[in-house]
C-alpha cells in the first residue's frame, strides 16, 4: 500500500482539523440558545486540556531533540510575544459567546483575523505531521477543539453586523481554507530549510499555550469560578490531556 506523502497528510488534516471544527460548530448552531449556551463551556474546559496537552506533551518535546533548549524556549517566548501583538491588533482573537467584545469591530476585520488565525494552525499542524503523522493528529485534535467555541463567536459576530446565516457559513468556510495555505507553506519552508522545524514547533506550542491560558482558561474561570461546574470544567480539562496521551 503507498504511503501518504507529508504534504498530502499535512493538507488532509489541516482540512479536518480547521473545517471539521467549522462543522461541529454549524451543528451546534441549530440547538436552541440555551442549550448551546450550557454545551460550549464543556467544549472550551476540552479544548483547553488539548491544547496544553499538545503544547507541553508532544510540541516541546519534539522541538527539544533537534534543538537547544535555549533556543527552544526563546522562541516559545517570541512567539507568546508575537500572538499578544496580534491579539492587541485585533488580527487574533477568540469569541465563545453571543455578547461578544468585539462586536463593535467591523467584520471585515473580524474575518481577516480569522484568516490569519486559520494559517497559522494550519501551518502548525504542517510543522507537527513532518515529525510524525501521530503529532498531526494530536495537533489537529486540538485545533478542531478549540476551533468550536471559536467558529460558534465568528458566527455571533457576523450574525450581529447583518449577514445571513448561509453568508456567515460561506465566508468562514473561506477564511478556513487559510489553513490549507498555512500547511502547504509549513511543508515547503521545511523541505527547503529542514532546520526551521523545531522552531516552527515551539511557536506552534507558543500558540496553544497562549490561547489556552490567556483565553480559555480565563473565560473558565468567568463562567464557573467555583462549584460542581468547576470540578466539571477540570474533569473535562484532564479528559483533552488524556485524549492527546492516547493518540
Amino acid at each position: 500500500m503507498p504511503s501518504v506523502s507529508p504534504l498530502a497528510s499535512a493538507v488532509g488534516l489541516s482540512f479536518a482539523g480547521s473545517l471539521g471544527g467549522l462543522l461541529c460548530a454549524s451543528l451546534l448552531l441549530l440547538l436552541p440558545a440555551g442549550q448551546r449556551n450550557r454545551l460550549v463551556p464543556w467544549l472550551v474546559s476540552y479544548a483547553v486540556g488539548a491544547l496544553l496537552g499538545v503544547a507541553l506533551m508532544a510540541l516541546l518535546p519534539e522541538a527539544l531533540e533537534s534543538q537547544s533548549a535555549p533556543r527552544v524556549f526563546g522562541t516559545l517566548l517570541v512567539g507568546i510575544l508575537a500572538f499578544f501583538v496580534l491579539e492587541k491588533a485585533v488580527l487574533w482573537r477568540h469569541c465563545h459567546t453571543d455578547t461578544c467584545e468585539v462586536h463593535g469591530v467591523s467584520a471585515s476585520l473580524v474575518l481577516v483575523g480569522g484568516a490569519v488565525h486559520n494559517f497559522v494552525d494550519g501551518a502548525m499542524i504542517g510543522a507537527a505531521v513532518l515529525t510524525s503523522v501521530p503529532l498531526g493528529i494530536s495537533t489537529a485534535a486540538a485545533v478542531a477543539a478549540h476551533e468550536v467555541p471559536q467558529e460558534i463567536g465568528d458566527f455571533a459576530v457576523l450574525l450581529h453586523a447583518g449577514y445571513s446565516r448561509g453568508k456567515a457559513l460561506m465566508l468562514n468556510v473561506l477564511c478556513g481554507l487559510a489553513s490549507v495555505a498555512g500547511a502547504v507553506t509549513s511543508v515547503m519552508l521545511v523541505n527547503v530549510v529542514p532546520d526551521l522545524l523545531p522552531y516552527l514547533l515551539a511557536v506552534a506550542a507558543s500558540s496553544f499555550l497562549y490561547v489556552a491560558m490567556s483565553d480559555l482558561i480565563p473565560d473558565l474561570h468567568h463562567r464557573s469560578p467555583s462549584g460542581a461546574a468547576a470540578i466539571r470544567q477540570v474533569v473535562l480539562i484532564g479528559l483533552g490531556m488524556a485524549t492527546v496521551l492516547m493518540l
